[in-house]
């Protein structure tokens, strides 16, 4: 039975030194990257990693989810596992015997996490288009034009996500490019 920490951090110059800093782990997975999918590289090396009888310890419910489809997904399939799943921050833990009152604070607290990313991303669309009336937000500084993008698919001949590993680029980059 191994004792895996599990950390996350929205942004690269946040400090991950407050979560799990009294546990004592086996191992430790840290995304420095947001919760807004489950699409996160430690996340996806601990779920692969993680086997039955082994306890996942996670600082708070938004530190492993910010959707409550996502988390009810992720706790749920640890325990078909076999794996015990601890939030410390809630004083919840799931090993897979039925305890109503756990789930429904589980339910809860995932429904906060995900209306406190819905209001983030309100408040930052508003900011956002503050700043373009204003004249000060003009976006993100392109790294490659579109012309480069059409010239390699042209090229290629390949799929959108061949040219965008390539180019270094996201998928959704190619495909507005595509678009144009």
């Amino acid at each position: 039975m191994a004792s895996i920490g599990y950390i996350r951090v929205s942004s690269a110059d946040q400090n991950t030194a407050r979560q799990l800093d009294v546990v004592a782990l086996d191992e430790v997975f840290t995304d420095k990257v947001s919760a807004a999918t489950t699409d996160r590289p430690e996340l996806q090396a601990m779920l692969r990693h993680i086997r039955k009888g082994d306890v996942l310890h996670v600082h708070s419910i938004d530190r492993l989810a910010r959707s409550l489809e996502d988390l009810l997904s992720l706790v749920k399939g640890l325990i078909a596992r076999g794996v015990a799943v601890q939030f410390h921050k809630e004083g919840l833990h799931f090993t897979g015997e039925a305890n109503p009152m756990q789930e429904l604070m589980l339910g809860l607290l995932g429904s906060v996490a995900q209306f406190e990313r819905a209001l983030i991303r309100e408040r930052q669309a508003e900011g956002i288009q503050k700043a373009k009336a204003a004249g000060i937000y003009k976006g993100r500084v392109k790294t490659i034009d579109d012309e480069a993008i059409r010239k390699a698919m042209a090229e290629e001949g390949a799929s959108f996500r061949k040219v965008a590993k390539s180019l270094d680029v996201s998928l959704s980059t190619v495909q507005r490019a595509m678009k144009k």
